[in-house]
């Protein structure tokens, strides 16, 4: 048996392995809300019956919150761990879909096909690439190329709260040669990446405090402080005029460059003006001196995500409210604490409060950035692998995004993660009218075929 076998099986069974995650997006396992936790659980039972399908030990696990499912299967070379999440985000707004999220179809596009429905790129549709190469590739050979480990969890787009706790318990059982991560995409919708560094995330809330009540602006304006505008000053005040971050010590930690990876991105012929067209801006906003590219992938950043205060129904109403609330954000690079940046931006905040408010805080988690060990052989080989099933030769590359489970892989287990992902720049992954298309599915099933097949033969 080929290589050539397994692909040739994987072409031929599309139609099965689309009807398959069809059926797994129909689940509304939604892991933020409580309403949805029997979903989750009927999801996790739906992966440990396909895990079992191809021959695989699988079980679903307890934790305080969503269960994880663990799967094992032996077998001679390395022994590799595939980590996948099944829950998803939420829906709302309902009315921007145009159709019911969990009720996924192929629709066809300008740019072809593609699996319409909530989790469909983010990640059911990406977790269900390599179940599905591996499915194939047991019914050519009758078992699986090496010792794999299954884990998929039900929290990440909830803060993964059971997280860190299941996989210290299970340190033992959960160790192997490489952890492979498939919840990232394509550079720029076309060129498989092989990401080689994350940014770490903190997220703080806060609610600034004033009179005990909201109060008339006719009978209180001018005399009683309003917290908007204590609010806004402090939001105001968080960036410099050149973009640059003022939280004290914020870039401690924040490493330089290096030449050659400078070298590698600019190699990427990055079209920011294309990437900001998309969604109908222009101009690059982060920090002056830098590269678009390098603002995402490589430099840290602080973003207002949420303002409330006040009456925001229809109409108007004259009222100082009792209180405003933000919800911030902070991305991460390189040796910076999200600890110490959390002090830090509480005593900041509290610097700018004035007489009669207060402020009260809520935490959102937090995680340090993440670089991968390209040294290790998988990395070379997987791009190899990778180049040989797209037009486009594969590419390290970036993520501007969080993926602490490539962290904590790597701080309790011990484990380098490779993160691989096939999801495009419009997938419009957490918004409605999510979407996966049919040509990732396939070449990303093929694709880590190729991998498998690469990394057992050294």
């Amino acid at each position: 048996m080929t290589l050539e076998n397994v692909l040739s099986r994987i072409d031929a069974e599309m139609p099965a392995a689309t009807d398959r995650l069809l059926d797994i997006l129909r689940i509304q396992s939604i892991s933020t809300d409580p309403a949805y936790k029997a979903e989750c659980e009927k999801a996790a039972d739906w992966l440990v019956a396909d895990l079992k399908s191809i021959g695989i030990d699988a079980e679903k696990r307890a934790t305080p919150g969503h269960p994880m499912v663990v799967g094992h299967v032996e077998g001679d070379g390395p022994h590799v761990l595939f980590y996948g999440h099944y829950d998803v985000q939420p829906v709302d707004p309902l009315e921007l879909w145009d159709n019911d999220p969990f009720a996924p179809a192929i629709e066809d596009t300008a740019n072809g096909p593609v699996i319409r429905g909530r989790g469909s790129s983010d990640d059911k549709g990406q977790l269900m690439t390599f179940v599905e190469a591996c499915r194939a590739w047991k019914a050519e050979h009758g078992s699986l190329p090496c010792k794999i480990t299954f884990f998929f969890e039900g929290e990440e787009e909830s803060g993964s709260p059971s997280l860190v706790p299941f996989m210290k318990d299970n340190a033992e059982e959960l160790k192997s040669d490489i952890a492979l991560i498939c919840d990232t995409g394509l550079f720029q919708s076309k060129t498989p990446a092989i990401i080689t560094s994350l940014r770490g995330l903190l997220g703080e809330e806060l609610t600034i405090k004033a009179a005990n009540k909201d109060l008339h602006s006719g009978m209180f304006g001018g005399v009683a402080m309003n917290p908007i505008r204590v609010l806004t000053k402090i939001i105001a005040g968080l960036h410099d005029e050149t973009g640059r971050v003022t939280v004290p010590d914020f870039y401690d930690g924040v490493p330089e460059m290096p030449a050659d990876l400078a070298a590698q991105w600019k190699a990427l012929n990055f079209d920011h003006k294309a990437f900001l067209g998309d969604v109908d801006l222009s101009e690059p906003a982060g920090e002056k001196g830098f590269t678009p590219l390098e603002m995402i992938w490589s430099r840290p950043t602080c973003e207002v995500n949420g303002i409330t205060g006040g009456y925001t129904g229809e109409g108007f109403k004259t009222v100082l409210p009792a209180e405003a609330s933000a919800k911030i954000s902070f991305r991460l690079v390189g040796d910076q604490d999200p600890h110490t940046i959390r002090e830090s931006f509480r005593a900041y905040v509290k610097s700018c409060l004035p007489a009669d408010c207060t402020v009260e805080y809520k935490g959102h988690g937090n995680s340090k950035g993440s670089v991968m060990a390209t040294d290790h052989p998988a990395f070379e080989q997987a791009r190899s692998a990778l180049s040989d099933e797209w037009p486009e030769a594969a590419a390290f590359a970036g993520c501007g995004g969080s993926i602490p489970i490539a962290g904590h892989f790597k701080n309790i287990l011990g484990t380098d993660a490779m993160l691989i992902g096939f999801a495009k720049d419009d997938d419009q992954i957490h918004s409605p009218n999510e979407k996966y298309d049919v040509e990732s599915f396939h070449k990303g099933i093929r694709s880590w075929a190729r991998i498998l097949d690469a990394m057992t033969r050294g």
